[in-house]
């Protein structure tokens, strides 16, 4: 069977106003080449076209949706906002709101599942206009939040790293130099626990948690998402906590609440090999069942919010310092460490025990 050929996006309309500083026919496009199209001024008579109202702003999830859906037609208060249309269709028809023949999907109803970043929604749309920019930036920036992840990263600097974002749009600063900084402050950190020095080494780690989280929604909400962006920004998210909780447990010698050192190596164990498991059982569930395990069952994502991951970790180091016992901080991300290893491993037994009776496994937000 032959694969249908991908639409050309052709936004239509002008509109001068910027969004994260870009202007919006320029948004538009880095967004439709981000989910694999290409931009052009005017459709192709034998190719079919994704036509794009630029009087209005919309999710990305929209196009990847459209892609998979000729003749579907997004439309808000009436108006048809995005459409997928076949080639040789009537475009000034579309555009001046004459659907008829076309499946009209209304903006306001439709719900999509974010696979990416761990959610099920309703993508925005909205009238892009100088007065509701701002709404329009809110949204885009809520669109590009993953909906399953940390209690930190969900509640507690979200609107800090919106204002950041937003800043670090209209001042022209990439997603990559954000990167860069946060990659600064994390090897910051990572020497100031060494030496024992937490209070200034929690801060610069902060500082780069907070940059983690905006350099991701940067790029997604300017269009700028890249490989290396990606590679730059996982990697160092995956590489960096075991080395964190190391000069942690060698600073406790220098602010004098010393382990001994076979206990400290124990633990250091027990932390390093856990983080690397619970990895592994995620990646043997998204084997076994092609899902995230995070989003099997609502406990599931709950328990994102806190398992023994960098940021809840943090938290709980955090926690101890602030009683100063950075030594009874460390002992207990290893042994949260230990239960959430526990807890992941009782979960995959449960997905594969309700497979053989059940049959497949779908996660709660489809």
């Amino acid at each position: 069977m032959d694969t249908p050929a991908r639409p050309d996006f052709v936004p239509v309309g002008t509109n001068e106003t910027r969004v994260f500083g870009v202007p919006a026919r320029e948004r538009a496009c880095r967004l439709a080449a981000k989910a694999g199209l290409e931009c052009s001024d005017a459709p192709r008579p034998d190719a079919p076209t994704l036509l794009a109202n630029i009087d209005y702003a919309w999710d990305p999830l929209w196009l990847k949706m459209l892609v998979k859906r000729p003749g579907a037609v997004i439309v808000c208060d009436g108006v048809a906002v995005l459409a997928h249309l076949p080639a040789g269709s009537d475009i000034d028809r579309v555009h001046a709101g004459d659907l008829t023949g076309f499946e009209q999907l209304d903006a306001a109803t439709v719900e999509l599942t974010n696979d990416e970043l761990r959610k099920r929604e309703r993508p925005f749309v909205l009238p892009l206009t100088e007065q509701t920019a701002d709404q329009v930036e809110r949204a885009a920036y809520d669109g590009a939040y993953k909906g399953v992840t940390d209690a930190l990263t969900l509640y507690v600097w979200r609107k800090p790293a919106f204002y950041l974002t937003r800043w670090a749009a209209q001042a022209g600063i990439s997603p990559n130099m954000v990167s860069l900084v946060g990659a600064a402050c994390c090897i910051l950190a990572f020497y100031l626990f060494w030496i024992g020095q937490y209070w200034p080494g929690m801060l610069s780690g902060f500082v780069f948690m907070v940059l983690d989280t905006v350099d991701g929604k940067l790029a997604r909400c300017t269009g700028t998402a890249s490989w290396w962006g990606n590679v730059l920004d996982h990697g160092v998210d995956l590489v960096h906590p075991p080395f964190w909780w190391w000069a942690w447990l060698h600073g406790l010698g220098a602010y004098g609440r010393p382990l001994e050192p076979v206990y400290a190596a124990n633990l250091l164990a027990v932390i390093v090999i856990g983080y690397v498991m619970q990895r592994v059982f995620e990646g043997i569930f998204l084997a076994r069942f092609g899902l995230d395990m995070h989003t099997w069952r609502p406990i599931d994502s709950q328990f994102r919010l806190i398992t023994a991951r960098r940021n809840p970790n943090m938290a709980i180091l955090l926690a101890a310092l602030l009683f100063g016992r950075p030594d009874v901080g460390i002992e207990l991300v290893a042994l949260w460490t230990l239960l959430s290893l526990i807890f992941h491993a009782v979960r995959i037994a449960q997905a594969e025990t309700a497979r053989q009776v059940g049959g497949p496994i779908r996660s709660w937000l489809s």
